[in-house]
């Protein structure tokens, strides 16, 4: 197994790990409980961690990078209604139409 994701928040982790889920991507969670060894341990050691089977790294790197580039880095879009909607939404939240393509 890979580490292919970590993250400071658990929510994070569990989210990216749901959109694996979600992808049929296998996967599995580290150190969901570590943050209480943080002092014992460097902080960045208690961070949880995303695990995956060498064989499905390529295609979960992709569903990553997918949700960073459109969640974090994307930008804010304009719903044909007028409304404005932030980048990590797919459909509007006035109109629940779907974000276009």
């Amino acid at each position: 197994m890979q580490k292919i994701y970590t993250d400071q928040t658990l929510l994070q982790v569990s989210h990216i790990k749901n959109l694996l889920d979600a992808a049929n991507i296998p996967s599995e969670l580290r150190n969901e409980y570590a943050a209480a060894g943080v002092g014992e341990l460097a902080f960045v050691d208690a961070w949880p961690e995303l695990w995956v089977a060498y064989e499905d790294v390529a295609l979960s790197r992709k569903v990553i990078d997918e949700y960073l580039a459109t969640s974090v880095d994307g930008q804010d879009w304009r719903c044909s209604c007028g409304e404005i909607n932030g980048a990590a939404f797919y459909s509007c939240w006035s109109c629940q139409s779907d974000r276009p393509q």
